[in-house]
C-alpha cells in the first residue's frame, strides 16, 4: 500500500554536469562521462533505497533533457543546427533541434542505463521515456508539416524503445506528456492515441515473459524553473486543466497517471475522474526547497484518499527534481519515504 516512486528525474552530481540547469552542460567526454553517468546512477539508486522508496528509477542521469536524451538517438533530426523556439506555447524558450528526414531509431537509446538499473536493485524499477505530444513540442518540424503525423512517428519509435525496456526488466514504463496540461483540446483529440500507441504490446509483452510491465503518464505543471513559477502564479486559484484530459486516460489502457497535488491549485476531487487507475499522487513539492515533514506527506496522502482508494494511490513527486539542489533533493526523498510509511500507520486499516 502507497508504494512510493519518482516522476523521475533527479539533480546530476556537479562533478557529472552543471548544477541548477535544465539543460546543463557535462563535466567530461567521451568513456570518462560514460562511467561518471554510471556512477551518478548508482549514487541515486542507493539514495532512493536508503529513503525507503519502493520503484526505484536511473534519476535520469544519463540524459542532458528528458527529451532530448531520446531525441540523440534518432535519425533525422539535425542537432548541428538548432533553432530556437517557443515551449509549452511560448512559456519559455529554447534551442531546440529540427526534423529534417524521415525518423528513425539507430538502435537502442537507453539499454545500458535500463540494464545497469536492473543490475543494482532487487526493487521495482520504473524508466521514464518523453511522450509523443510533448516531443512534437520540443523540436522544431522542417519535414513532416503536421503535427499529428510526427506525433505518430515518435510514438512508433517510443513503442520500439519501450518494448526493448520491458525486455530488459522494467517494470513500469512512464512517458512523460507536460503537453498535455497546455494543449488540452488536442491531447484528448489525438494526444491520448498518440500515448497509447507508444505504449502498445507491453502489457502483451509482459504476460508473455511472465514479467508484468505497467503502463504510466506524468501530466505535470513544470519543473520548479521560474518560467514555470510564473506561468502557475498566471492560473487563477483553481487549475482544472486535468478536467479535459482524465476522462480521455480513464477510458485509456494506461495503468497509472502522475499528477501535481501537493502546494498546488488542482482541485482534489478532479482525482476522481481516474476511476479505476493507479494514482501517482504529487506529495513532494519541486517548486520549493522547503522540505516537507513526514506529517505533511501523510496529510497530503489523506487528502487525496478521499478519491482514490488507497490501493491505487502511489505517493510521488509533483514532477522531476533535476535543477534543485542534491542536498534538498535528498531530504525530500527522505520525507517521501517516511510520510508514506506514517500514512500507512494512519490509514492502513482504514476503508
Amino acid at each position: 500500500m502507497f508504494d512510493t516512486t519518482l516522476a523521475g528525474s533527479l539533480p546530476k552530481p556537479a562533478w557529472l554536469a552543471e548544477t541548477g540547469k535544465l539543460w546543463p552542460r557535462w563535466q567530461a567526454e567521451g568513456p570518462a562521462l560514460q562511467q561518471a553517468k554510471l556512477d551518478a546512477t548508482l549514487l541515486w539508486i542507493k539514495a532512493q533505497e536508503d529513503a525507503g522508496l519502493d520503484v526505484i528509477g536511473d534519476g535520469e542521469q544519463s540524459r542532458q533533457h528528458f527529451v532530448h536524451g531520446f531525441l540523440e538517438r534518432v535519425e533525422g533530426i539535425d542537432f548541428e543546427h538548432k533553432v530556437e523556439m517557443g515551449i509549452r506555447a511560448d512559456r519559455y524558450k529554447a534551442m531546440v533541434p529540427q526534423v529534417v528526414a524521415p525518423l528513425r531509431l539507430k538502435g537502442r537509446v537507453h539499454e545500458a542505463e535500463a540494464r545497469f538499473l536492473r543490475a543494482h536493485t532487487k526493487k521495482r524499477i520504473k524508466f521514464t521515456l518523453p511522450g509523443p505530444m510533448t516531443i512534437v513540442d520540443t523540436v522544431a518540424d522542417r519535414f513532416y508539416g503536421d503535427r499529428v503525423k510526427l506525433a505518430f512517428a515518435f510514438a512508433e519509435l517510443l513503442n520500439q524503445e519501450a518494448l526493448a525496456l520491458q525486455a530488459d526488466g522494467v517494470d513500469v514504463i512512464q512517458f512523460d506528456e507536460p503537453a498535455f496540461n497546455v494543449y488540452m483540446d488536442e491531447a484528448a483529440d489525438w494526444g491520448v492515441e498518440a500515448l497509447e500507441r507508444a505504449a502498445q504490446g507491453l502489457h502483451e509483452a509482459g504476460a508473455a515473459s511472465g514479467r508484468p510491465c505497467k503502463t504510466a503518464v506524468h501530466i505535470c505543471y513544470g519543473y520548479g524553473i521560474q518560467a514555470n513559477i510564473a506561468w502557475k502564479n498566471s492560473l487563477g486559484a483553481e487549475w482544472r486543466q486535468y478536467e479535459k484530459i482524465f476522462p480521455a486516460l480513464a477510458a485509456s489502457s494506461i495503468d497509472q497517471v502522475s499528477l501535481e497535488c501537493i502546494h498546488s491549485h488542482v482541485p482534489p476531487d478532479l482525482m476522481a475522474l481516474l476511476k479505476g487507475k493507479d494514482v501517482m499522487v504529487g506529495v513532494i513539492d519541486v517548486a520549493s526547497e522547503q522540505v516537507e515533514t513526514p506529517e505533511e506527506v501523510a496529510d497530503t496522502i489523506g487528502r487525496a484518499l478521499r478519491f482514490v482508494p488507497k490501493e491505487h494511490l502511489l505517493p510521488c513527486t509533483n514532477c522531476g527534481l533535476a535543477p534543485m539542489p542534491r542536498e534538498v533533493a535528498l531530504a525530500k526523498l527522505e520525507a517521501l519515504g517516511r510520510g508514506a510509511a506514517l500514512a500507512r500507520e494512519r490509514y492502513g486499516a482504514a476503508g
